[in-house]
């Protein structure tokens, strides 16, 4: 596996875990942020966990949740800007790298399916 993704989504994670902050701290918000700081962390836990797969099936597995919570994290995303809890220029920044990482995760689930 291309170790750019592993490195992509651990930046990611470090993001994620910033703007959690920021809306813990700055808008007081414990909701969203604690859905976005789960699914936007574990796209990387997941990745780094694919490195250990068993099986082509599990490693296939693991990639496929790293997607999914990927699509998650997007939307939770959309959430935080549409509600007005985080600003145009940040939300366009942070949805761009979670976009790159929706694709990256899509290219390589859809090139070592199992079934």
């Amino acid at each position: 596996m291309d170790n750019a993704v592993l490195t992509k989504s651990k930046d990611f994670a470090l993001r994620i875990i910033k703007l959690h902050r920021f809306l813990t701290v700055e808008k007081r918000e414990d909701v969203l942020s604690k859905q976005i700081l789960r699914s936007g962390t574990s796209i990387g836990a997941n990745v780094k966990e694919s490195t250990c797969a068993q099986s082509k099936a599990d490693f296939y597995a693991k990639l496929y949740i790293a997607f999914k919570e990927a699509a998650e994290t997007e939307y939770w995303l959309e959430l935080l800007h549409e509600s007005g809890l985080i600003d145009d220029k940040a939300f366009q920044s942070i949805y761009s790298d979670c976009q790159e990482l929706l694709k990256l995760l899509s290219s390589i689930t859809k090139t070592q399916r199992t079934d």
